[in-house]
């Protein structure tokens, strides 16, 4: 009986929006409630499981990260140990996955030992129930070490000629001026690829490859860059991606934006004529627009950046524009502010109010008697 009036009391202090947010969370755990299930009593992939559940794949996937990271882990046989789950993660920038690792770890090892040193990296691969390329791959990017010994040595032996380590000439020109772009600018490897028509996955292999010092120095700058609490737009996130909406997030609040910074028009009237939700336009604006959200708030825009806006209010323009045409005419005719509300539509009392606030000297000149 305690606990259930502790609860009462909880929620009773809930607001609207937490009240709301709960809501859409309780939903969300919904949708994936069986995709969920599949997941921790079944081996198949987040792929197979979000074609059975008729859920999108990448969503079903950023789900089970947020929300059920420790499940996740464990499916990839990584255990916590004390650790925060959100600290560790499956795959790390310039690192091998778990996964990889224990595919080919056998494999790896058999490289490095003068037994298995007659046969070639597809013989290997095969002796152990892998592709060949993809050993091979695996080997170049993360055990090079041992695979240019294990070349060397064979050479020595006389069981292979020499081996070419460097890209072939067709393929260094192919990719050199997306080489230059990743190296001088911070598009990302989409973005380059895109530009300079090359394959993205290519272009990744590439770098990896041949340009590994590069892929070092770009991991510390967005290392760097996860590091900086505050962000400005453009600035380098942790991804390696621009702190900056999408085109297309850009695009779906575009005739919102330009209603909202050229008339008076309160969020929810912008958002219900341009048919976007208001609290995602509300995110957008504050997020991206803070200065242009001030400064229709009439707020400083000195103010501190993570102070709380609704707190700061001053002259709000669509509550100005409200008042504006009823204030000019008491200017123009002094009369009782009451019958000038009646004439406008307008609460006599929250007029008066405002009155007070931010026209004073309107007030002194009328008098207190209003």
């Amino acid at each position: 009986m305690m606990d259930s009036a502790v609860t009462e009391i909880d929620v009773s202090k809930i607001s609207a929006r937490e009240r709301s947010i709960l809501v859409r969370r309780h939903k969300l755990h919904q949708k994936y409630a069986e995709a969920v299930e599949l997941y921790a009593g079944s081996n198949m992939s987040v792929k197979d499981i979000a074609v059975r559940c008729g859920v999108g794949c990448k969503a079903l996937s950023v789900y089970l990260q947020r929300y059920w990271r420790e499940l996740m882990l464990r499916r990839h046989g990584i255990e916590c140990r004390g650790n925060d789950p959100k600290s560790i993660k499956v795959i790390s920038a310039g690192n091998q996955g778990h996964v990889a690792r224990e595919k080919y770890k056998d494999a790896v090892a058999a490289c490095d030992k003068i037994g298995y040193i007659d046969l070639n990296m597809s013989q290997i691969a095969r002796k152990f129930g892998l592709n060949g390329t993809a050993l091979s791959n695996f080997m170049r990017v993360h055990y090079s070490d041992i695979l240019e010994c294990r070349e060397k040595l064979r050479r020595e032996l006389g069981i292979s000629g020499s081996k070419r380590r460097s890209a072939k000439e067709r393929c260094a020109n192919i990719y050199a001026e997306a080489v230059r772009l990743y190296g001088e600018t911070d598009m990302t490897i989409g973005e380059i690829a895109s530009r300079c028509e090359v394959s993205e996955s290519g272009l990744q292999q590439h770098l990896r490859f041949y340009h590994r010092d590069l892929l070092a120095r770009k991991r510390e700058m967005r290392r760097n860059a996860a590091e900086k609490v505050k962000k400005d737009k453009g600035d380098m996130t942790g991804n390696g991606r621009r702190h900056e909406p999408s085109q297309k997030i850009v695009a779906k609040y575009a005739a919102a934006l330009d209603m909202y910074r050229n008339t008076p028009m309160t969020i929810k009237a912008i958002a219900e004529r341009t048919g976007v939700s208001r609290e995602g336009l509300r995110s957008y604006l504050n997020k991206w627009y803070r200065s242009l959200v001030m400064e229709r708030s009439g707020i400083d825009p000195d103010a501190d950046d993570t102070a709380d806006l609704r707190r700061l209010r001053r002259r709000m323009k669509t509550v100005a524009a409200k008042y504006a045409e009823a204030i000019e005419s008491l200017k123009r005719n002094m009369r009782p502010v009451a019958k000038v509300a009646r004439e406008f539509g307008l609460n006599a009392n929250v007029f008066r109010q405002y009155l007070h606030k931010h026209e004073p000297e309107l007030i002194k000149q009328h008098g207190h008697g209003t």
